[in-house]
């Protein structure tokens, strides 16, 4: 593999990929690093009914790869490899994998955020079988259904409100005596006739059969526990963005998120930020593909001025 390109692209998401495309289709020599398989996070999705194009829906891996197929229809290389280190404050950038060091004239960074689990028992187990992470995703499996959502911040109150609409019952379960959650909810959740909210409580184990069956759950002051039956838990206690290999060199706000706006020009010449792992109000698999093609856009933009 020739070692100096145009673009390379750490993470093969969505946000990746479609820069991929539009970068390979616009004539760069284009290489995507990524260290699992393509699609991230969307792959262990198994149905995606958000994503226009696809009236049936189509699951997270298959789209991955379809991702891929198109970009590298264009002439895009893919190598599966971990990245270990970054050099991006030069002007050709040095990127160290398992598999060599690459260089490229401009980076896009697409290495996404993951959701934080609860760190129960049995937790990855059942990850699509009652336990999820993003209500905007997979709420519409429990219309007619009860649902718990455990947070205090903007997503959790978000995620319970939207959950409202289509479940029977929504429990809210949250640590504290009061919410995260900026002022603009509380007349929505008073509204919500079949949300109710647990106040000072965690989640101590997942209840289960082969799929969940309810939670185990304990009063932070009182340490009483009881049982609460729930057919589906949506986790929605923040996400930890994939940026640590960047850190001393991309700025970073205090979440974790590479500072980049609607441009995805991050501070640094020539280096670019898509997707999940970026400073955004929305993160779906629409929003990191938009990333993606105005990524190429300025990266196109930065390589003409520089050669």
């Amino acid at each position: 593999m020739a070692s100096l390109y145009d673009l390379i692209i750490i993470g093969g998401g969505p946000g990746g990929y479609t820069a991929a495309l539009y970068g390979a289709r616009s004539g760069m020599s284009v290489l995507v690093l990524e260290k699992l398989s393509a699609g991230g996070q969307m792959g262990l999705t198994t149905q995606i009914d958000n994503y226009p194009g696809f009236p049936e829906g189509i699951d997270g891996f298959s789209l991955g790869q379809q991702m891929q197929q198109s970009a590298e229809r264009f002439g895009a290389k893919t190598l599966l490899a971990e990245v270990t280190e970054v050099s991006l404050q030069t002007p050709i950038k040095e990127i160290t994998t398992s598999e060599g060091t690459f260089q490229a004239r401009a980076v896009i960074l697409a290495t996404g955020a993951t959701p934080r689990m609860l760190g129960l028992e049995g937790e990855q187990a059942l990850t699509g079988r009652g336990v999820n992470y993003c209500a905007a995703c997979d709420g519409m499996f429990y219309k007619g259904k009860s649902v718990a959502v455990v947070g205090g911040g903007n997503s959790a109150v978000a995620d319970a409100l939207l959950l409202s609409r289509v479940a029977e019952k929504v429990t809210l379960i949250h640590r504290r005596d009061s919410l995260r959650a900026s002022k603009i909810y509380e007349q929505p959740l008073k509204q919500a006739d079949n949300l109710s909210i647990r106040w000072n409580t965690t989640v101590s184990q997942l209840l289960h059969g082969d799929r969940l069956t309810g939670l185990a759950l304990q009063d932070v002051q009182t340490g009483e526990t009881s049982d609460l039956t729930c057919d589906g838990v949506f986790v929605s206690i923040g996400r930890s963005p994939a940026s640590s290999l960047f850190q001393g060199q991309v700025t970073i706000d205090q979440a974790g998120y590479i500072q980049a706006d609607e441009s995805t020009r991050t501070n640094l010449p020539g280096v670019f930020a898509v997707g999940d792992v970026r400073t955004k109000p929305l993160r779906q698999i629409v929003t990191a593909v938009a990333d993606g093609a105005v990524a190429v856009h300025y990266a196109e933009e930065f390589l003409a001025q520089s050669h």
